[in-house]
């Protein structure tokens, strides 16, 4: 049970590292927020973690993303979603820049549950992470001890990264948002939005 658990701790440290739209979210509300106004958004974008972890390790993604029309009508409303979340984000970049202290308002606890699903769950990148890697290295044990310690180490590491980036960003984030065009912070957001869209449309396209 302990190498399944530093395996599922190591293995979820390397794909959860690079600085990708969740993370990036995650950095930007703790740099927004004072006080413990990100909460919203890590403990949402932990649990979206957890729940995708407990699918891949128990097996049940792998069945449903075999099964035609659960994986289209998936894909479609992640594409769909991803593309009206990259509108809103763009639109809202054309305005503008508001002054920081007025920007910090903004995500309000709602807005930031909202997004944070968004980029946790309908986020290709990390569904292939998650239920591909994840799920795929799980199923190399046969023990149900073995897997329960291979996935909560998973996802204690989701909860681990998430709060510690929240900090980080709050720490260090403030004075270079202050500095940097949000303009350009909206623009890059979208864009990472499209593209994850087209993205999961070509990934159920090559489904096999």
């Amino acid at each position: 049970m302990t190498a399944a658990f530093v395996h599922g701790f190591l293995l979820s440290l390397g794909l959860i590292l690079p600085i990708g739209m969740q993370n990036g979210f995650i950095l930007m509300q703790g740099a927004l927020h004072r006080g413990r106004g990100w909460l919203p958004a890590v403990v949402t974008a932990s649990l979206c973690d957890t729940l995708l972890i407990a699918l891949a390790v128990l097996g049940v993604s792998a069945v449903a993303l075999h099964i035609g029309w659960v994986r289209y009508t998936l894909g479609f409303i992640g594409g769909a979603f991803l593309l009206y979340m990259g509108w809103s984000t763009w639109r809202d970049g054309q305005e503008e820049d508001a002054a920081f202290a007025a920007m910090s308002t903004a995500w309000t606890p709602k807005r930031q549950m909202g997004f944070a699903t968004s980029v946790s769950l309908l986020n290709p990148h990390a569904l292939i992470d998650t239920l591909a890697v994840i799920g795929g290295s799980a199923s190399a044990y046969s023990a149900w001890a073995e897997k329960l310690a291979f996935g909560t180490a998973c996802a204690a590491l989701s909860w681990l990264w998430f709060f510690g980036l929240a900090g980080v960003g709050h720490v260090l984030g403030r004075r270079a948002l202050q500095t940097t065009s949000l303009r350009a912070l909206h623009r890059i957001a979208a864009g990472m939005m499209w593209a994850s869209a087209l993205y999961l449309g070509y990934i159920l396209y090559t489904f096999r």
